[in-house]
């Protein structure tokens, strides 16, 4: 191989380290450097000192260790040559630039991005900075990408990740996993904060991919990790919810990169060891609280768990109990109240008793007003027209659904069904 193919692969390696393990690096060096900013200007320090060294070097047998030493040297030379950092207090200048020995490179940090979360979701930040800031900085999601997802502007989002970090060096939060006896209190952020990044990667709110593997996967990472730390019932239903979309992953989309609905999609290609896993969990999760003394409400997350095995039980889309669905979703409900399961409900309503009752419900939660800005209630709406032969209607809909949505496979999807209404409707 040539000198200039050895540095393009090289390069190439590079990269996929970066994607693949920039951030469980950047977790620990935010824990071993108290401070956001100055890790993540480590980070890429880091990254330049391996594009230097590694070509004479060769690629180390742990790279994440050597990038969080390397990093680690490049904050503490930063600290002292750079005037910008002299407002640090002095406690914790002390620390970052203590000459003692490299962090030791056998030291685990499989779990630093754990104690990184729940930092970020300290019940001393606001609750939507707790979500930008875990996104942000354990995923690595963008701010526009973030920004997207809470329909706010970037520049907003920005200024509530910027008072987090804030927040965090003034109060002094620590970098680390909560007392036992603290865990429960913490957990529902840390929950919320999971489903929403394995939202975003099963479901990606804009860009040119329906889904982002490394973002679900991610999520299912920590969702195990969380799992080992708190086997709580709601964890367990949350780890199940992931495990048991995700085997669904494969098929949701076709080869030319289109949405494929449920009822379309090949069920036996469901990953069948993910359901096991994910079945096995939700029944555990169901159990739990009633045997509980006193007993605990069921979780979100369990409900919609155990509504996501039913559609894993039907051996095709016609085989669906619809009517258990329509009650776990009554109980949900019930559990905790919102616009978007309402919705989710009326779908099912109208799987079972047909597309003019759920049209019904879904005009109704439309009239309150909560689900305006929202593109599924939209194409919901749209569809269950199309199925009455409404088509002015469900052409006006999937039109307002086109508006709403950023994800390009999604706007392609609706496209094609708005040309098919069309024709239809040139035919009539």
């Amino acid at each position: 191989m040539t000198v200039d193919g050895e540095a393009a692969k090289l390069s190439d390696r590079v990269e996929e380290i970066y994607r693949r393990e920039s951030r469980r690096v950047l977790a620990t060096l935010i824990r071993l450097l108290g401070d956001f900013d100055l890790a993540e200007e480590a980070l890429h320090e880091a990254f330049r000192a391996a594009i230097e060294h590694w070509p004479a070097q060769g690629v180390p047998d742990n790279p994440c260790a050597w990038l969080v030493s390397a990093g680690r040297f490049k904050a503490i030379d930063a600290i002292r040559r750079d005037a910008r950092f002299t407002t640090l207090d002095e406690e914790l200048a002390a620390a970052i630039a203590d000459p003692a020995p490299a962090w030791d490179e056998s030291e685990p940090i499989e779990d630093d991005r754990l104690r990184l979360i729940f930092t970020c979701c300290h019940p001393a930040l606001a609750p939507d900075a707790q979500v930008a800031l875990t996104l942000r900085e354990v995923c690595g999601l963008t701010t526009e990408e973030i920004a997207s997802a809470f329909l706010v502007s970037p520049t907003t989002l920005a200024q509530r990740i910027v008072r987090a970090k804030a927040k965090i060096r003034a109060a002094r939060i620590p970098y680390q996993v909560p007392e036992p006896n603290e865990l429960p209190a913490r957990l529902d952020n840390v929950l919320r904060v999971v489903y929403l990044v394995f939202n975003e990667g099963y479901n990606a709110s804009a860009g040119s991919a329906l889904t982002r593997h490394d973002l679900s996967s991610e999520a299912i990472r920590l969702g195990r990790l969380l799992l080992a730390l708190l086997p709580a019932p709601e964890v367990k239903g949350l780890l199940a919810l992931m495990l048991l979309h995700e085997s669904r992953r494969g098929t949701r989309v076709s080869a030319e990169g289109a949405p494929v609905l449920l009822d379309a999609q090949d069920r036996g290609q469901w990953d069948r060891a993910l359901i096991g896993e994910g079945k096995s969990l939700v029944e555990q999760a169901l159990r739990e609280p009633h045997a509980a003394n006193p007993p605990r409400a069921l979780s979100s997350y369990t409900l919609q768990a155990a509504i996501s095995a039913v559609h894993a039980e039907a051996a095709s889309a016609a085989d669906t109990d619809w009517e258990q669905i329509v009650g776990l979703y009554d109980v949900l409900l019930r559990v905790e109240a919102s616009p978007v399961a309402a919705l989710n409900r009326a779908v099912a309503i109208a799987m079972r008793d047909g597309p003019a009752a759920g049209l019904a419900l879904i005009d109704a939660l439309l009239d309150e007003g909560e689900l305006d800005e929202y593109r599924l209630a939209h194409a919901a709406r749209a569809e269950l027209c199309r199925r009455l032969g409404r088509l002015e209607e469900s052409s006006a809909a999937y039109r307002r659904a086109l508006e709403l949505t950023q994800s390009e496979p999604e706007r392609r999807f609706i496209e094609g069904r708005l040309a098919e209404l069309d024709v239809k409707g040139g035919a009539g």
